[in-house]
């Protein structure tokens, strides 16, 4: 597997390579400080996976993000300053797969990229099926059908959609935004509530505790996460 990190602090260069080599013993790691020399390796050597700083000494993240997403589809982390919700949406608007926040556990830090990993790795289901989600579910995206624990689960169209979406975007965190555009329309991307409403219902439908939900993680100010129970 090839990594680029693009990351001016040497040290939290050392703590990613070290993390990865003990994960990934095979692992070749590239390392940059500045944006556009990371942007220049991407089209070079095409990595399979870039894990990037929120703050950059030669350009916005943001802006290394768009420009990346212009040619590539490669899987991308955020190292993230202890921003505001507002600022680590927008990364991920632009077409971030996931941020951590630093000073980051080498656990959550390998934990986040195995499922962004395994999510890259098996993106995209057969149109016709039944795909596993864990905790006893099975859904088929052609049919639109879900299944717990042996029995048909009825779920309207818009919660079906939600559900598919989550699915599809395993490990990913999908802000309020782009949920409420790809399901409801863009007139919708301003209210956050509503979203909120439809995971809810979703939740009280898929998940045995819906105070202590496994499945759908709320990312707080942000969006979901679907997370597959095994």
């Amino acid at each position: 597997m090839n990594v680029l990190v693009i990351e001016d602090s040497e040290q939290v260069v050392k703590d990613i390579s070290f993390c990865l080599q003990v994960r990934y013993p095979d692992v070749n790691v590239t390392t940059v400080a500045r944006g556009q020399r990371g942007i220049e390796l991407v089209e070079d050597e095409s990595p399979d996976l870039i894990i990037v700083d929120s703050s950059l000494p030669d350009m916005k993240t943001v802006d290394l993000i768009s420009e990346i997403r212009e040619f590539s589809d490669v899987a991308l982390i955020v190292i993230s300053e202890e921003q505001n919700a507002f600022e680590r949406a927008k990364e991920l608007e632009m077409g971030a797969d996931d941020y951590i926040i630093k000073p980051f556990s080498p656990i959550e830090f390998l934990a986040r990229i195995k499922a962004l990993l395994r999510r890259i790795k098996s993106n995209g289901f057969k149109p016709q099926g039944w795909v596993d989600i864990g905790n006893e579910i099975t859904i088929n995206f052609a049919t639109r059908e879900v299944i717990i624990s042996g029995k048909q689960q009825n779920l309207t169209p818009t919660e079906f959609q939600l559900l598919s979406e989550l699915v599809r975007n395993e490990g990913r965190v999908l802000t309020h935004g782009i949920l409420l555009e790809r399901i409801w329309g863009s007139e919708y991307v301003n209210d956050p509530s509503f979203v909120k409403k439809y995971v809810h219902r979703l939740r009280s439908k898929i998940e045995p505790d819906t105070n202590n939900p496994k499945m759908i993680i709320t990312e707080r100010g942000i969006g979901y996460r679907f997370t597959k129970i095994v």
